[in-house]
């Protein structure tokens, strides 16, 4: 596949520590609630090799992209992944459900729905949680801590996780949002459609049904990828080197008709325009381990461990888990531009946006941002950086 690499200028990884990832950011530009309607977000434009800045809207997207375009979106969905449990002595317990385990519990089979949680507390291995508002309806049993706070439990309600989440959970939104979201689907893109992220693609929130109208009058092409978000996305960087930082892994899944078409655009010379970071990631992951020809229609595919993921009688696709983490001096493969919200410091988020566009001029599209009054992070405003 032919390279089309980053921005120029762009210092190493290995010498970019974890305070390089830090800016000064009022808190009142930390936007509590999302904008009405979702394409009035305002919309930063930048060319990756320097020049002006332009302020924009994002509902003016079509216009600032090309006929022909691709725009790669992640179609994931959010499900209600924060729940309380209780302690036999009535502590309180903060879950946040991240995704099936691929390891079962230590009862073997029967035991339980095995699923990783993020616990804000501290259970006793073996020790059952009671949920607070289904009680004896949702025993929860915290098998064993993982690190980080993530734990194995198993569920032993009567009826699946997710399920028993859409009665007892609650809007997984981020710890800096303080305000109560009246409608939880304005936490969703418009698209959403394959339900398993514990937190949204908040770049693809500024989408409307009218705007996706206009794209297609633009001449420009929607393609969708599917990336769980979890802790790989959104969970703040420790080491003080990038070059020591690892991401956890996050599941994916790709059409390979999706895929096959992505890379007829890029052999024609259209541009690939990626919708947040999960999409790039899922993007560039697949350049490194997908095979780079259309496989035929209905064939049997295996992802990059070697598991089928298709069959003659249905649409093969891609299937798998990527920690790639994306730092400055990363070669890009098959993304030539990002849409993007501002993102907090000291992470991985920030840190492929410094390798897209470069270090210095990320410092310098967020110091524009800041003195201009752009909303920040999940319900902020957007840039576009060509």
């Amino acid at each position: 596949m032919t390279s089309r690499s980053g921005a120029p200028g762009v210092a190493d990884a290995q010498g970019l520590r974890l305070a390089d990832l830090d800016y000064d950011l009022p808190a009142e530009l930390v936007a509590q609630h999302p904008v009405e309607p979702r394409d009035a977000s305002r919309l930063l434009v930048c060319r990756r090799g320097g020049g002006a800045l332009h302020d924009r809207r994002f509902a003016e997207l079509p216009g600032l992209l090309r006929a022909g375009d691709v725009l790669v979106r992640n179609d994931t969905r959010v499900f209600p992944a924060r729940a309380f449990f209780r302690r036999a002595t009535g502590g309180r317990l903060e879950a946040l459900f991240l995704r099936p385990a691929a390891e079962a519990p230590a009862g073997g089979a029967g035991s339980g729905e095995a699923w990783e949680v993020l616990l804000r507390g501290r259970p006793r291995p073996g020790e059952t949680l009671l949920n607070e508002a289904l009680g004896e309806g949702w025993p929860l049993v915290a098998e064993r801590p993982l690190g980080e706070g993530r734990w194995l439990v198993s569920s032993r309600g009567e009826r699946p996780v997710l399920e028993l989440l859409e009665e007892a959970g609650v809007t997984p939104l981020p710890p800096y949002i303080h305000e109560i979201l009246d409608d939880p689907e304005r936490y969703q893109t418009t698209y959403a459609r394959v339900v398993g992220s514990a937190a949204a693609p908040t770049a693809g929130l500024h989408f409307t049904a009218a705007l996706d109208a206009a794209l297609a009058e633009a001449g420009v092409t929607v393609e969708t990828v599917t990336l769980h978000v979890g802790l790989g996305t959104f969970k703040p960087l420790q080491t003080e080197t990038l070059a020591g930082s690892r991401l956890h892994s996050e599941t994916y899944e790709v059409d390979a008709a999706t895929w096959a078409r992505l890379l007829a655009a890029r052999a024609q010379g259209r541009r690939v325009v990626a919708v947040g970071t999960t999409s790039v990631r899922t993007l560039e992951h697949l350049a490194r381990h997908a095979p780079h020809a259309a496989a035929p229609a209905g064939a049997l595919l295996a992802t990059p461990d070697g598991a089928p993921c298709g069959s003659p009688a249905g649409p093969a696709a891609y299937r798998g888990e990527t920690s790639l983490f994306i730092t400055p001096g990363f070669d890009f493969r098959v993304v030539d531009a990002l849409v993007t919200n501002f993102h907090l410091p000291r992470t991985s988020l920030l840190a492929l946006v410094m390798a897209f566009c470069g270090v210095e001029q990320t410092r310098r599209l967020y110091a524009h941002a800041v003195r201009r009054r752009y909303r920040f992070f999940s319900f902020g405003d957007a840039m576009l950086a060509l």
